[in-house]
């Protein structure tokens, strides 16, 4: 096989697969590593893939244009649904401060708060807020900001603000791309600083994110790997990927 046509046949495997580690490839086409390094690196000038570490992703992996709410609330629901149960166990004790930042699977948790577990409740999203307000066992503070159409979340120096006068006792957190290497990622810049004034205000920081977000990367990094103590996903999560984070240093609960 030319080189031409191994590295046409890679990018469409990789396409086919989401991630494919450089081990995967030099197996899969019998060629040595650092073959398949160049290959990949020829394919990435061209915009076919993009280099993550260990592997590659299809360049459409690199998220730029951001789905809306309601979109992403529809995708992957089973999985959400059981990672926002398994979050649970990462409550801190009754009378704690907890951060929920905005997103669909943080959303899902926000409805399975038990009742007789009071919490403190800071967030900036607009639906959680709805959800939680009036409720007995919660006392909710609703953050400032310029509200995202786009997410429903507030955003801006007013949000980063207020999040640097609180000291939570737990964040849990929402992420667009999640990578051993580059850490947890979103497309949009001043979603970005709002995330990442949530992991400097929190003492423990868990991310939940379904297993199609890990290995991806968007633009805008708010916080690297060491930031996070755990992150809780599901089952479809592949082991090459679980083993980079807990490499990393992340305990990965898998609902």
């Amino acid at each position: 096989m030319y080189a031409e046509e191994r590295q046409q046949a890679m990018a469409q495997l990789i396409g086919q697969h989401g991630r494919l580690s450089v081990v995967q490839l030099s197996d899969e086409f019998k060629v040595t590593t650092e073959t398949v390094r160049r290959d990949l690196s020829s394919l990435e000038r061209i915009g076919l893939v993009r280099r993550v570490h260990g592997g590659a992703v299809p360049a459409s992996s690199l998220t730029v244009i951001e789905s809306g709410l309601s979109e992403r609330d529809r995708a992957n629901t089973l999985a959400k649904d059981q990672i926002a149960a398994a979050a649970l166990q990462e409550l801190p004790p009754a009378g704690s401060v907890v951060v929920l930042d905005a997103g669909s699977t943080t959303g899902r948790l926000a409805a399975l708060l038990p009742r007789d577990h009071k919490l403190t409740v800071i967030t900036h999203a607009v639906p959680i807020a709805a959800r939680l307000a009036g409720l007995p066992h919660i006392e909710l503070h609703l953050l400032p900001g310029r509200v995202r159409t786009t997410t429903h979340a507030a955003v801006g120096t007013d949000t980063v603000a207020a999040l640097a006068d609180v000291r939570a006792d737990v964040a849990f957190l929402a992420t667009n791309g999640l990578s051993a290497e580059f850490g947890l990622s979103t497309p949009d810049r001043d979603e970005a600083a709002t995330k990442r004034a949530i992991v400097r205000c929190a003492r423990r920081r868990v991310v939940l994110t379904d297993a199609s977000k890990i290995g991806v990367e968007s633009s805008q990094r708010f916080a690297g790997p060491g930031e996070i103590d755990v992150v809780v996903t599901d089952a479809a999560v592949r082991d090459d990927d679980r083993a980079a984070l807990e490499r990393a240093g992340l305990d990965v609960v898998v609902a």
